[in-house]
């Protein structure tokens, strides 16, 4: 992979040359100390601002085919009654399909990271080495939502560590504590700790989940974690809704993470996350759109603004800053996941960013580039999306766009 050379870009309120050598950016100078870039492909972006692209902490991709799908419809009756029965009738191929238009929608909403729990995981690892993003993908377990033999081959395709690579990593994923025994949920944080993954899991999304936890083990399903010997940090846990003032010591005893997903739990009901609480307590915080059958989209600058906005909510004499705001959809998103130095325009970092044109009417004026990208504009404002060095979407475009779109429209009308 040759050197590129960004020219002329708005960083921060400097215009920069930005050299990406490889998967890095390699250095960083004013562009009015330019130098001789010999061998390197020259990229004008005049008028283009960079920042970093977004990791996405927690999210269902191949739901996209569920969009929409029983809306208006509380959690657990939307699961049993709705979503449960309709993914029994999903191939590996409808994954597959799924997956693509899910990542197809990321990468144009400026996201180049995303980690997933689902079901055909080797489909959806396919979409993403192929569209050229980075994942975690799940190895999803329950023993109550799956056969005794698909059980063993996740715990089998585990030990054998299938289909990692330089962008996609595996990870533990019992579903919650309510579609798994406690055998089973044991066995599951065992081994992630004896082939060191990450452990991540749905937890205090809801009342009832909580409800459900005191009544059948006498605590908070934080606090069952911490029996089970599942809270480290390497534990992530998304939604985190319904944590006590316990819970939250506990997470952030052991450095566990906290992936909020607002959009998500404000739909179904199920309630606000205490973001500014969970930062008080030197929880790291990251965010997840969730699926986009409880969001209805996977664009994580929504989600952004979102949290942005519940954190004055949660707590109106608490300033949480914008460049907090947005540290929580791009590097911690990261770091929650083991990819290290990412989430920063900065040389040595993944070369991961967006390209944003300053003259789009969302970002004009710009007093604070930083505050306009969280709280007024939207994703027509991105021009283009690097991932690992690469463009992922170049000038608006993804390559087989037209064509992904159009194959999701025939598989949900098969489907249905």
């Amino acid at each position: 992979m040759g050197k590129i050379v960004l020219q002329s870009v708005l960083l921060n309120d400097t215009i920069s040359d930005i050299v990406i050598d490889g998967n890095r950016f390699s250095e960083i100078v004013p562009s009015e100390q330019r130098k001789q870039y010999d061998n390197a492909e020259l990229i004008d972006c005049s008028g283009l601002a960079i920042l970093p692209a977004f990791y996405n902490a927690h999210t269902h991709a191949a739901m996209t085919l569920v969009r929409g799908y029983a809306d208006d419809t509380p959690l657990f009756e939307w699961l049993n009654d709705y979503i449960w029965p309709f993914e029994a009738k999903l191939t590996a191929k409808d994954i597959e399909i799924g997956s693509r238009l899910a990542v197809l929608e990321m990468i144009k909403s400026g996201t180049v990271f995303f980690s997933d729990m689902y079901w055909h995981r080797e489909a959806t690892m396919k979409v993403v080495e192929e569209m050229g993003i980075r994942a975690a993908i799940g190895v999803t377990i329950s023993d109550v939502l799956t056969s005794p033999k698909d059980l063993e081959d996740n715990f089998t395709f585990l030990k054998q560590h299938k289909g990692e690579s330089e962008r996609v990593k595996l990870v533990v994923m019992p579903h919650a504590i309510y579609t798994n025994t406690d055998e089973c949920f044991k066995r599951s944080i065992a081994i992630a700790k004896e082939e060191k993954y990450v452990l991540h899991t749905h937890l205090s999304e809801t009342s009832k989940e909580v409800n459900d936890c005191f009544l059948q083990y006498k605590c908070t399903p934080v606090e069952l974690m911490e029996k089970w010997g599942a809270l480290s940090s390497h534990f992530v846990a998304a939604h985190c809704v319904h944590f006590t003032e316990k819970d939250k010591k506990l997470f952030s005893q052991v450095g566990a993470v906290a992936v909020v997903n607002p959009c998500s739990n404000l739909k179904l009901g199920s309630g606000i996350p205490n973001i500014v609480s969970l930062l008080k307590n030197n929880i790291m915080v990251a965010l997840g759109t969730d699926g986009a059958s409880s969001n209805n989209n996977l664009d994580m600058r929504e989600e952004m603004k979102m949290a942005g906005l519940l954190t004055k909510a949660n707590d109106a004499s608490v300033i949480v800053s914008k460049n907090d705001i947005l540290k929580l959809a791009t590097e911690n998103g990261a770091k929650a996941y083991g990819i290290q130095n990412a989430g920063r325009i900065e040389e040595g970092w993944l070369a991961d960013c967006i390209l944003i044109r300053m003259d789009n009417e969302r970002m004009v004026p710009c007093h604070d580039i930083v505050s306009n990208w969280i709280y007024g504009a939207d994703s027509r404002a991105i021009d283009s999306v690097m991932c690992n060095g690469k463009f992922v979407m170049r000038n608006g475009h993804v390559d087989g766009e037209d064509d992904i779109v159009a194959e999701a429209v025939a598989c949900v009308k098969r489907l249905m």
